[in-house]
C-alpha cells in the first residue's frame, strides 16, 4: 500500500472502504465505531505513517488540546516566588498531561481578573487547574466568577461552595490526627502549633483541628497560648517560634502547619539552645524534598503530589467531556525521621 505525498483522512477513508466522517471517529476510539472497523482504520493508517493534524482538529472541534496551570505567587527566600510543595506536583500534572495527549500551559496569575476570558473564551485552553490562593477569603469571589461562568476548572486543596467536585485535596484534618497520634505515643503531649488557624488558610485550620481533636480524645487540651501564627516560609516559621521563645512559653513538642514553617521553627529553637529533639520534637505537613535534608531530618505528614497531579488532570478532562466527577480526597501518610525520634 503506498501513497504518494503526505496521506490524508480521505487515503485512509478510500483503502478502508468507510467514510471519512468514519475514519475521523475511528481515530479518535468513538465507541459509535465497531471495532473490527476501527481496528482496520489504525491498521492502515500506521501503514500509510499518517500523522493527525492537531491544529485542524483543534479548530474543528473548537478545542485546544491544552490544559491552563494557573500558579499564584508565594513569598519565598528565592526568586521563584513558588512554594517547593507545587514543584513536584507541576511535574505530576505535566506527566499527566501528556500522557492523555495535552499541552500544559502554565502561568503565574496575580493581576488578571477574568480567568476564563483570557483561556477558555479565547481557545488558549480548554480547562483551567488551580494551584495555590493566599488569603482564601479573598480568593472565594475569584472561584465564584468561574461558576457563574460555567467554567471548566478544578483547584487543589481549596473547597469550591456547594461544589466539592472540584476540589482534589489531601485530608488535611486526618493529616493532623496523624501528628497528634505520633506525639502522644512518644508522650510529647505539651504541644504547641505554629500556623494559621482560621478561615483564612482552610487547610492550615483544618491541619490544626485535626490535631487538636485527637488531643481532646486523649483528655488532653492545646493551650491557646502556645498557637503562633505563621504564613508557609520558613522566615514565617521562625519568626512565629521565637515570639512563643520571647514569651517564656514552653513545649515539648511543635507542629507546624507546613514543612517550610518546620524548617524555620528548627532553625529559631537550636538558635535559643533548645536541642531538637531531645527537648522538643518537631512535626511538619507537607514532605518536600528538603524535609528528609535539613538537620534534623523532619518528621512530617506526607501528602502525595504524584495522585494528585493525576488526580487534577483526570478530574479537569472528565469535566471538559461532561462526566459526572465526585469529590477527592487523598490519604496522608507519616513519614518518621530524626526530629521527633529520641535514641533510646
Amino acid at each position: 500500500m503506498k501513497n504518494k505525498g503526505k496521506a490524508t483522512s480521505f487515503d485512509i477513508a478510500h483503502y478502508a472502504g468507510v467514510s471519512q466522517s468514519t475514519v475521523s471517529r475511528a481515530l479518535r476510539n468513538s465507541p459509535l465505531v465497531n471495532e473490527e472497523t476501527r481496528q482496520r482504520v489504525h491498521d492502515i493508517a500506521n501503514q500509510l505513517n499518517y500523522k493527525v493534524d492537531k491544529n485542524a482538529s483543534n479548530l474543528r472541534t473548537q478545542q485546544s488540546s491544552t490544559l491552563a496551570l494557573l500558579l499564584f505567587e508565594d513569598p519565598t527566600t528565592d526568586e521563584s516566588q513558588i512554594n517547593p510543595f507545587f514543584l513536584s506536583m507541576l511535574g505530576s500534572i505535566t506527566r499527566a498531561c501528556a500522557k492523555e495527549g495535552y499541552d500544559l500551559l502554565v502561568s503565574f496569575q496575580s493581576s488578571s481578573s477574568d480567568w476564563r476570558a483570557d483561556y477558555e473564551d479565547s481557545h488558549r485552553a480548554d480547562g483551567i487547574i488551580l494551584l495555590g490562593y493566599g488569603d482564601y477569603l479573598d480568593y472565594q469571589s475569584r472561584l465564584q466568577q468561574l461558576l457563574d461562568q460555567d467554567t471548566k476548572f478544578v483547584c487543589w486543596g481549596a473547597t469550591v461552595d456547594n461544589h466539592p467536585d472540584l476540589t482534589v485535596s489531601c485530608d488535611n484534618y486526618g493529616g493532623g490526627q496523624l501528628a497528634a497520634q505520633h506525639l502522644y505515643a512518644l508522650n510529647r503531649t505539651d504541644c504547641a502549633f505554629i500556623g494559621d488557624a482560621s478561615n483564612h488558610s482552610p487547610e492550615f485550620f483544618s491541619r490544626y483541628k485535626g490535631f487538636k481533636d485527637q488531643f481532646d480524645t486523649y483528655g488532653v487540651t492545646l493551650n491557646d497560648r502556645k498557637i503562633a501564627n505563621a504564613i508557609s516560609t520558613e522566615e514565617s516559621g521562625y519568626h512565629a517560634t521565637n515570639s512563643l521563645i520571647a514569651n517564656n512559653i514552653s513545649f515539648d513538642s511543635l507542629f507546624a502547619a507546613s514543612d517550610l514553617i518546620a524548617i524555620g521553627a528548627i532553625r529559631a529553637l537550636l538558635e535559643a539552645g533548645i536541642n531538637v529533639p531531645e527537648d522538643v520534637h518537631v512535626v511538619g505537613f507537607d514532605d518536600i524534598p528538603a524535609a528528609s535534608y535539613v538537620s534534623p531530618s523532619l518528621t512530617t505528614v506526607q501528602q502525595n503530589t504524584t495522585l494528585a497531579g493525576q488526580m487534577l488532570v483526570c478530574n479537569l478532562l472528565s469535566l471538559i467531556k461532561g462526566e459526572t466527577v465526585e469529590s477527592t480526597l487523598l490519604p496522608p501518610s507519616l513519614v518518621v525521621r530524626a526530629s521527633s525520634h529520641t535514641k533510646r
